[in-house]
């Protein structure tokens, strides 16, 4: 599996390199290994998070695409679905299969299908709507539940500034 992985990684960056789609940009840490990718998600516009450049990193499993990759936002990001660590957490990057929890539908997780690109579309909406019912950071989704023009607006623009700082730099 681990060749088709390979091969399948380098289609989709080859891909991504040749047709950028809006919103993101994607490579690899290191050239050496196709499995660990770094992504920059562009703020959406018309949300706090516009105008932000959220840093991340993909790191895709060598049994991919039976499995989903891990992502975790090193730029800080202050958000319902992504945990303090940085740790996304969203229905398409679960594990395949049935929801021990029966919150989520198999057909809502991870599927051999998805790519590098659907992935990002899904985070990107993410940042548009977040899931408040099931919260990776419990302090973030309860400001955005009870205050979202509050605290937590004010939160999220300063991690929008730090990103950009950290952009610019």
């Amino acid at each position: 599996m681990t060749e088709q992985s390979s091969l399948l990684l380098r289609k989709q960056l080859a891909e991504l390199n040749k047709n950028p789609v809006e919103g993101f940009s994607a490579g690899l840490i290191d050239d050496d290994d196709i499995y660990q990718w770094e992504v920059v998600v562009i703020g959406p516009q018309d949300t706090l998070y516009e105008g932000g450049f959220f840093k991340a990193h993909l790191n895709f499993p060598h049994d991919y695409p039976l499995r989903p990759p891990k992502m975790r936002f090193i730029t800080e990001i202050w958000h319902p679905n992504v945990a303090k660590n940085g740790d996304v957490c969203i229905s398409i990057l679960h594990e395949p299969g049935e929801d021990k929890y029966g919150y989520e539908k198999p057909e809502e997780r991870w599927l051999p299908i998805h790519t590098v690109e659907t992935i990002m579309i899904s985070v990107i909406s993410m940042l548009a709507d977040p899931n408040g019912d099931s919260p990776a950071n419990v302090d973030a989704a309860k400001e955005w539940r009870e205050d979202p023009n509050g605290e937590f607006k004010r939160k999220v623009a300063r991690c929008v500034r730090k990103s950009q700082e950290m952009a610019f730099d």
